[in-house]
Parts: C-alpha cells; sequence; structure tokens
C-alpha cells in the first residue's frame, strides 16, 4: 500500500492536471476540450457534433471539468489503514479495480472484441457482488436474501449483453427488459446502502454518495428513454453533465473499499423495527415489477426511429408471432430512407399498430391518405408498402403477395431455383462453335430500365467522366455499344429486363456468320490486368449474370476485338459476345 504522503501528491497531481487539461483545451480548441474533460477521443464528439461544440457544450465541459475535479479529489482519498481479512482485501482490491476501469480502463478494454470486455465486466462484477454479500454484516436474512435476489437480476442484466455478443440467443430484449434491468440496478443500490447502514462500518458521507448515486442512476432511465433518441446534432450539454454527476457512483466505490477496515463506529446501531425492515425490503424489491406494469390505455414509445434494436430487419417468416409487432414498429418510425418517417416520433405504439391495421383493410391510395393524415404522418400522399404492412396483417397482404411471408432461408431458395429457371431457358447459339472459354446464362438488368451490361477489366476503375462519354457513343451511330479505353458497354435493343447472354474466347477471330442475326458490331478493348469479364449476379444483387462468367482475356494482358451479335428471338432479346485478340483499333459495323 502507498504511503498517505505519496498518496497525497498523486491525488494533488491528478486534480491538478484535470483543471490544466480544461483550461488548456479551451485555448487549444473543442477537440482538445473534449478530451481534456471527457477522458475519451475526439471522434466521440465528432459523432455527435460534426460542425463543432456549441457556446451552451463549452460551458457545461467547463462546468464538468470543475465538478470532475472535486469528485476525483474524494475518489482519490488516502485508504483507511487498519487489518483486513481475506475477504475485505480481496473486496477493497477489485472495488478499486472497478473504480480504475471507470476513470481509465474503459477506453482500452473497449478496443478489445465486444464478447471479451462483457465477460470481463461480468466477471468482476460477479466476484464484487459474492463478497458483497460475504463481507457486509447485513444483520439480516431477509435483508441478505433480497440483496441477493436483486444482485442475481444485476449479473443476469451483464450475462444478456454478453449473450449478445457472442450472438447467441438472449434472455429478452427490448425496452420493457432494458428498464427491468435499470429499475434492479436502483434496487439493488438501496438495499447495499441499508446494508452498509446497519454494518455501522461506513460514514454518513459514504452512505449519502450511494444515495446520490442511486439518484443519478435513477435519473438515467427517463434521460436514455427520452432525451437520447431526440438529442439535438451538436447541443451534448446534458449527456456532458450526466457524464459528470455519474462519477458519484464512483465515489461511492472508491469510499466503501477505503472505509472497509474502520472499526470505531457503533457495532450495532439501533435496529430498525422488524415491520419497517420487511416493508422495506418488500418494497425495494417489487420496485422493478411495479415499474414494469402499465394501464393498456398508457402510451408507449418502444421504438424509435435510432432504436438498435430497429437496424436489423429480418423477414417476416423469420420472426415469431410475437415479435411482428415490433418489427412494423421499427419500419413505421424508421429514419433511414430520404424522407422522413411514415408515422410521427411521438405516436404511441397502440395508435401506430391500430393504424397500421387500418390501412391493410383500406380500398384505396385515397383511403389509406387519409389514414395517414388522421395520424398525423409527414407523407401521407405515399401509402404503406404491402412489405411493411405484411407485419401486422399477413393474412391480408400474403393474399397477394405470398412471397413476403417467406423466410430469408425459402427467399433464397425461391430466388435460386427463379435464376436457374432463367438461365435454362437461355440456349447457345453457335453449338458447334466451342470457344476456349464460354458461359451462356440470362443477364439480369434494372426493372426501371437500364443502359444495358458491361465486359470489362474488374481491376481497371473507369471514371464517371468516361462512363458518360460511352452512354453517348451508345446512341450516337444506332449501334447501341458504348466503349472506354479497358470496357465496352452493351446496350439492348427492346425494352426489356433481362436478355440471354452467351460469351465466348477465341484465339483468333471466328467467321462473321451475320446470318439470322440483327446486327452486329466489333470494337477494341484493352485488358491491362490479363482479366476481361462480364459481373454476375451477387448475392442480394439486383443486376449481373445469372451465372459465373468466364475470364475472356485468354491470352492475358493486352488489346482484343469483341464483336457484339444481337437478335430477337422466341426466348426474348439474345446477345452472343466473341473474344478474340487483335491490335486494331477501328470500329467496324457487320450488320446491318
Amino acid at each position: 500500500m502507498l504511503s498517505a504522503g505519496l498518496w497525497r501528491i498523486i491525488r494533488i497531481g491528478l486534480v491538478s492536471l484535470v483543471l490544466a487539461a480544461a483550461v488548456t483545451g479551451l485555448v487549444l480548441g473543442d477537440a482538445w476540450l473534449w478530451v481534456a474533460v471527457e477522458w475519451s477521443p475526439p471522434a466521440y464528439a465528432e459523432f455527435y457534433a460534426r460542425d463543432g461544440l456549441d457556446t451552451l457544450t463549452t460551458v457545461a465541459l467547463l462546468v464538468a471539468a470543475l465538478v470532475k475535479a472535486a469528485l476525483l479529489w474524494l475518489i482519490l482519498r488516502t485508504p483507511a489503514p487498519g487489518p483486513l481479512d481475506r475477504r475485505e482485501q480481496a473486496l477493497r482490491r477489485l472495488l478499486y479495480l472497478a473504480v480504475a476501469y471507470t476513470l481509465v480502463l474503459w477506453y482500452p478494454l473497449g478496443l478489445l472484441p465486444g464478447a471479451v470486455e462483457a465477460t470481463i465486466q461480468l466477471a468482476l462484477w460477479t466476484a464484487i457482488d459474492v463478497l458483497y454479500l460475504l463481507v457486509i454484516r447485513w444483520r439480516s436474512r431477509t435483508l441478505r436474501a433480497a440483496a441477493g435476489a436483486m444482485f442475481a437480476v444485476e449479473l443476469a442484466g451483464m450475462a444478456n449483453e454478453l449473450l449478445d455478443e457472442l450472438d447467441l440467443p438472449e434472455f429478452g430484449s427490448g425496452y420493457v427488459v432494458e428498464l427491468g434491468l435499470m429499475l434492479a440496478g436502483v434496487a439493488a443500490t438501496v438495499i447495499t446502502i441499508v446494508g452498509q447502514r446497519r454494518d455501522g462500518r461506513w460514514s454518513r458521507g459514504t452512505l449519502v454518495a450511494g444515495g446520490l448515486s442511486m439518484g443519478v442512476y435513477a435519473l438515467a432511465i427517463p434521460f436514455n428513454i427520452f432525451f437520447f433518441t431526440r438529442i439535438p446534432s451538436g447541443n451534448l450539454a446534458i449527456p456532458v453533465m450526466m457524464d459528470a454527476v455519474g462519477l458519484v457512483g464512483t465515489v461511492w466505490m472508491a469510499a466503501t473499499a477505503r472505509e472497509l477496515p474502520v472499526e470505531d463506529r457503533p457495532a450495532a446501531p439501533p435496529p430498525a423495527p422488524r415491520r419497517a425492515v420487511r416493508v422495506t425490503v418488500a418494497a425495494v424489491a417489487l420496485l422493478p415489477v411495479i415499474a414494469l406494469i402499465h394501464p393498456e390505455q398508457t402510451p408507449h414509445l418502444t421504438y424509435t426511429g435510432w432504436s438498435m434494436d430497429c437496424y436489423n430487419r429480418p423477414s417476416f417468416g423469420d420472426l415469431k408471432p410475437a415479435e411482428r409487432d415490433a418489427a412494423f414498429l421499427c419500419r413505421a418510425r424508421s429514419t433511414d430512407g430520404v424522407g422522413p418517417p411514415m408515422f410521427p416520433e411521438d405516436l404511441s405504439d397502440q395508435q401506430i399498430l391500430a393504424s397500421g391495421r387500418a390501412l391493410c383493410r383500406a380500398k384505396d391510395d385515397e383511403e389509406q391518405k387519409a389514414i395517414l393524415t388522421r395520424a398525423g404522418s409527414a407523407r401521407p400522399a405515399w401509402g404503406a408498402n404491402p412489405w411493411d404492412l405484411v407485419y401486422v396483417c399477413p393474412e391480408i397482404v400474403g393474399a397477394t403477395h405470398p412471397e413476403l411471408l417467406r423466410s430469408s432461408a425459402e427467399t433464397k431458395a425461391a430466388n435460386t431455383a427463379y435464376i436457374a429457371e432463367k438461365n435454362a431457358a437461355c440456349r447457345d447459339p453457335w453449338p458447334r462453335t466451342k470457344g476456349v472459354v464460354q458461359a451462356t446464362a440470362n443477364y439480369f438488368l434494372f426493372a426501371d430500365g437500364d443502359h444495358g451490361y458491361q465486359v470489362h477489366d474488374p481491376e481497371d476503375e473507369v471514371t464517371e467522366e468516361a462512363w458518360e462519354q460511352a452512354i453517348d457513343k451508345m446512341y450516337d451511330d444506332g449501334t447501341l455499344i458504348g466503349t472506354t479505353r479497358t470496357a465496352v458497354l452493351v446496350g439492348h435493343v427492346e425494352d426489356v429486363i433481362d436478355l440471354c447472354l452467351t460469351v465466348k474466347a477465341f484465339r483468333t477471330a471466328p467467321p462473321q456468320r451475320t446470318a439470322g442475326w440483327k446486327q452486329v458490331n466489333e470494337v477494341p478493348v484493352v485488358s491491362r490486368s490479363g482479366r476481361l469479364t462480364v459481373p454476375e449476379k451477387g448475392e442480394g444483387g439486383d443486376v449481373g449474370a445469372g451465372a459465373p462468367m468466364p475470364n475472356l482475356a485468354i491470352a492475358g494482358k493486352g488489346r482484343y476485338r469483341l464483336r457484339v451479335y444481337v437478335r430477337l428471338g422466341d426466348t426474348g432479346e439474345e446477345h452472343l459476345v466473341v473474344v478474340f485478340p487483335g491490335a486494331s483499333r477501328k470500329r467496324l459495323k457487320l450488320k446491318p
């Protein structure tokens, strides 16, 4: 243990450093001020205040620096001398470790994988809570049992976070569970303070610090629920002050560790009446349960447009019936799109769900518009999409859009089968002329229209200006072929959303064979990396070939000729792309 003199020097030095850093940060700029007061990287401020800190936030940071310095002065008080048994020594060390985590260790541990940090936190607080039960002289089995129950709920919340980090099934999620865990934390704090008072070793100042920490913790509940999701960009004054006063809990932990060996206080304070103890314990234990019970008419605001639970968007078939309303609420309040959300953010869950079911029953767009207008929507004319409404009325939407009822696995299987069917309908137009490499597949275009597909060197990036020029070339001479140095853009004759495409590569120029084709054109192309290919339809992609396309640059890096055959057949529009080495830079119009 450090000597009292050295401990005092460290205490004065660290507190002075906090104050000096705040003054220096005020001079050097917003980023330095943030680091000096919040003890976190400037990127944390930039996330909320991309345009810099406003005056109110700057003032809040300066006030927070004074508050933190004062609380740090209390945290760093010299530990009280005196004998400790092994349990008390372990508890003191673990409490000081928890203090160190709150002050400085949270950032380096935060760089570790989330599961590692969650495991460390769970192990640390499991040990602290067990030692609380063993070290504190509760003087009441009922009180000790209540403390154990609340500690267990706290640890269950930490275990739930660990399961989430490991992508394993959780005990529960959502607003109700989070609120219950928060209130259980408040209840655990209250019972611990009662136990400390009955023990008699801890001073009134320590008990007051514990009470204040409970108040801050309780204040964080409405703050997290009602303020954080509506925090205006750049205005961080309230979060800064909440962070500063949050150190009161650290003061309590440090004071609890510091005063463990103090034995000069009354060993047995006058016990409170047994009935009062029982009432207090029962009230604290039931507090989380009571808080979770709402009258049915109470408006709920479970999800907002910024809720973390709303970032994942599972398919209807992947959800249990009890989870579907929550999925619709996420979509109804979502701010991910280009416009405002479907419903106002302050409209209750019940009202949104009722309006959603009314939208399902609407006969036409005008009736949907009227429903959204009554609900206060900022975009009533947009109506509602069936892929959103399916979560609240699957029986109605599924009758006309059965594909929306599928799970993600079913959707993937259906897409795979559809692509295979489309590929099977395409035939090789030159079955007797085998290329060195070749492939035939359906090429999927954008449903709303697309200039066409490209045969390109995927390792060479084409500038936007070059693409615009290639698009212009497509329509200049009617060939529907535009080129850059390393890419060829091939258009389509008809207004189609897919076409049959065959690609073949040869070592020398094959015969032209223009008979039966509507148009045949030949252009130059260069492969700088030794590759030329056609983009494939990727996982979840909308455009591309429905099967793997080979590398058509069979001679490696260099110049090639690319000949495109186009016709309209029984299966729709058909394209044949032939590639072979060639140094000519001419554009040839072979037919018509």
